[in-house]
């Protein structure tokens, strides 16, 4: 779009130029859902709405949006009132803002405020700087390349799905749910609030009594369906029905707890549960076969980390997200892992051979490619990493885990997209279900301080190059998962086409001659600059 114009920033703001960008799936997901996307809503919270009208970048619903969140930028200009930004400066931009809370998930760049997929982008310090007063703008050294900052994003998105810590107790003054289809031991319940603490108030639906026993404001409800929806941090359901469970996940808000007690029942048929949020809204499904709903909160994990003697299916090891699963899992240094990489491709599935088997060796980790349906795995798994937003694949993660298995849902499955799970299984199991979006600052910082000290090469990542002009291309390669690998965007160098680094040597040999052993670095990004310079 050459008639959008580049605008002066105003007192708070700053203009930005994008030095790089990366292409990510969460990009397609924008343009296949745009306004159902969790993060393309309005925010509902944290910031004043006379603040946001003033923020020109500020695109919700069905506002036209630029996207592109793996960005690094430069500073061009600051309005009078910035106090942490100067001119000059470098940054890699930190996308999730954390407090501005959306219906579904919270505000971002590159969604409900412009991404990097633009040579200029213009940001509001107001929106940009985090309630203790962090800026998302982190700032990163001249030594690197844009590409290896840039790539910080998706990398600190894969660590946060790990180093996430998971609620391991009952809301403090939240909101709870108790629905009895079965009669409940009291004497249990008292024992599960005594240990795992107290919500404000209880809301039960139950033909039992009107007191669950508790010193706790307790509230009788004949109905379900009238209660709000999003609206219990923490909902225990006693019973097997399928169709109640299946009404009761509507009821879970973000981030809160579905306690599954099954009372020596089963549900008999799969039952549609709401998997999208398990991602997008943080929502965590736990379980026991018995009536005492104690058992099923010992069984949540501390974190998304995996453990020592972990066998780990990575599901679309492939991909450009797929990798990192890979790479990351092979050189955490825990013990005795093995991770299986699953890919339908067989030249993805060589690229990633090339990349991690060294890796492997020097880590003393087992590493095992496969095509899943060519190739039967003789082993249940103990962890499985999801990298395509299709709940049958989570599914049948269910039916492949070992008790206790941990299943991250790392793609992100819209919102409101269901999938039939075999939640007997699962609770027999003792599996959880763990999903994560985008990443945190200190995950970012965490990163980033990887990069700068030699440790990791997040420039294993890219695959191919491209122009502004050749952005909607290498959308449609990320779709059709024909380039393996991540995809630069170089906003700067006009009339690039998308050329994948095997190819560059019929595109620019001297650029090919700065490749180390076929990969991207620092010297071929500043020889594409320089070449971009002459051409202009």
């Amino acid at each position: 779009n050459k008639d959008k114009s580049v605008l002066p920033p105003e007192d708070y703001q700053v203009l930005c130029k994008i030095e790089t960008v990366g292409l990510c799936f969460s990009d397609l997901k924008l343009l296949k859902q745009f306004t159902g996307h969790a993060r393309k809503s309005e925010i509902t919270s944290g910031i004043g709405e006379d603040v946001l009208k003033e923020v020109s970048s500020y695109v919700p619903c069905e506002t036209p949006a630029v996207p592109g969140h793996e960005a690094v930028v430069r500073v061009v200009q600051v309005g009078e009132k910035v106090k942490d930004v100067k001119a000059g400066e470098r940054f890699l931009v930190q996308t999730d803002y954390r407090w501005l809370p959306t219906a579904n998930s919270n505000a971002a760049f590159g969604y409900n405020f412009e991404g990097g997929l633009q040579q200029y982008v213009l940001m509001d310090e107001r929106v940009i700087t985090a309630p203790d007063g962090q800026s998302m703008l982190i700032p990163a050294s001249d030594k690197l390349s844009a590409s290896a900052i840039a790539l910080v994003e998706p990398w600190a998105c894969v660590e946060d799905a790990y180093v996430v810590k998971e609620r391991t107790m009952i809301k403090e003054n939240g909101q709870m749910l108790v629905v009895a289809d079965e009669e409940f031991d009291v004497g249990n319940f008292k024992a599960f609030i005594g240990r795992f603490g107290s919500p404000a108030e209880i809301i039960l639906v139950s033909s039992q009594g009107t007191s669950v026993g508790l010193d706790i404001p307790t509230k009788k409800v004949d109905d379900i369906n009238s209660l709000a929806e999003a609206g219990f941090d923490d909902v225990i359901y006693f019973g097997s029905n399928p169709e109640t469970a299946e009404t009761l996940f509507s009821k879970v808000a973000v981030k809160g707890l579905f306690n599954i007690v099954l009372c020596g029942g089963k549900f008999g048929r799969e039952v549609s549960t709401q998997v999208g949020r398990v991602h997008y809204g943080g929502i965590r499904i736990i379980g026991t076969t018995s009536n005492d709903p104690s058992e099923a909160m010992e069984c949540i994990p501390q974190s998304g980390e995996i453990r020592k003697g972990d066998k780990i299916d990575v599901i679309g090891a492939g991909g450009p997200m797929g990798v990192m699963h890979v790479v990351r899992n092979i050189c955490q240094g825990v013990e005795d892992v093995t991770v299986y990489a699953g890919d339908l491709d067989d030249e993805r599935r060589a690229v990633l051979g090339a990349i991690v088997k060294p890796l492997a060796e020097k880590n003393k980790a087992g590493f095992v490619t496969y095509n899943p349906t060519k190739d039967k795995l003789d082993t249940e798994m103990d962890y499985v990493a999801v990298m395509a937003p299709v709940p049958k694949l989570v599914a049948n993660a269910v039916k492949g885990a070992a008790k206790g298995g941990i299943i991250n849902i790392f793609a992100g499955i819209p919102a409101a997209v269901t999938g039939d799970i075999d939640l007997d299984c699962y609770i027999e199991k003792q599996l959880y279900f763990i999903g994560t979006s985008g990443s945190t600052l200190d995950d970012m910082k965490t990163v980033l301080e990887k990069v700068e000290s030699g440790r990791l090469d997040t420039n294993i990542s890219v695959a191919a190059v491209c122009g502004l002009e050749s952005a909607i291309e290498g959308i449609r390669a990320v779709e059709n998962h024909s380039i393996a690998g991540k995809i630069m965007v170089y906003p700067d160098y006009e009339n690039l086409p998308l050329t994948t680094l095997d190819k560059m040597q019929d595109f620019d040999a001297e650029v090919a001659g700065k490749l180390n052993n076929g990969m991207w670095n620092k010297k071929a990004e500043d020889a594409l600059l320089d070449s971009c310079k002459k051409k202009g």
